[in-house]
């Protein structure tokens, strides 16, 4: 692996809520064509992680190196111009707007050079969520929670991203909607997209991910590749229900 080949790099991250301290000093990476997850019960400090990526947490020290520029002070919507784009816990659909409106959102701060380079990508996103295109102009607010999420993924695939940060994308859904969500998670993957997964589902995350860090009260406490991880006694006994 060269230098080049990392797309994020994080040192020593450490987030504070007031004088509590979430994250003490966590070191991670994600290189480019990856789908790297993090695991870890609630309160674990995953939400904090991405919150932070994504600059809406000031980090109290430590460093977030993205394709080699630091961004560990720029302002959220700025990474977003750079590429670093959140589908966010709870999804965040805009209820009085169509699904086209919201999936158009998603082009607001990282608008496309012409029309037909729009064109292609909603046709995509469409492609990935044939349920969107049948749902394109019913309003966010009466669509059922697993079309929320598509609509949540597929606007920040409109954003075009070169990281895509995915926060517990399989929370509060049915077990056969978990298991289309993350066959579409996969998808993107393979099709380019580099993928920064949040999931509980311990079990779809590691079947499907290059690597993955297990987060413990603020720290990382164990990474590896998801093949060793599913393997790991441990592992097997905190998040998988085997042990």
């Amino acid at each position: 692996m060269t230098t080049s080949d990392v797309m994020l790099e994080v040192t020593d991250m450490v987030v504070s809520y007031g004088r509590i301290e979430a994250l003490h000093g966590i070191s991670m990476e994600v290189r480019t064509g990856e789908l790297v997850t993090l695991l870890g019960a609630n309160g674990a400090g995953k939400t904090t992680t991405m919150r932070a990526l994504s600059g809406l947490l000031p980090l109290r020290s430590g460093k977030i190196l993205f394709e080699g520029r630091d961004l560990t002070h720029v302002q959220a919507h700025k990474r977003v111009g750079e590429g670093l784009i959140q589908a966010p816990e709870g999804r965040g659909v805009f209820p009085g707007m169509t699904v086209q409106e919201n999936l158009d959102m998603g082009c607001y701060l990282r608008k496309f050079s012409n029309s037909a380079e729009y064109k292609a990508r909603l046709e995509w996103v469409f492609e990935l969520f044939p349920r969107l295109l049948e749902r394109r102009t019913q309003t966010g607010g009466t669509l059922s929670g697993g079309e929320q999420q598509m609509v949540a993924i597929g606007r920040a695939l409109m954003a075009r991203p070169k990281l895509l940060l995915l926060d517990e994308p399989s929370m509060g859904l049915a077990p056969k909607v978990i298991q289309q969500i993350f066959r579409i998670i996969s998808e993107i993957n393979a099709q380019g997209t580099t993928i920064l997964l949040v999931e509980q589902n311990a079990q779809q995350a590691l079947r499907r991910t290059n690597r993955a860090y297990i987060l413990e009260t603020g720290e990382v406490t164990r990474t590896g590749t998801g093949e060793e991880l599913l393997a790991d006694p441990s592992v097997k006994a905190a998040y998988l229900g085997v042990g």
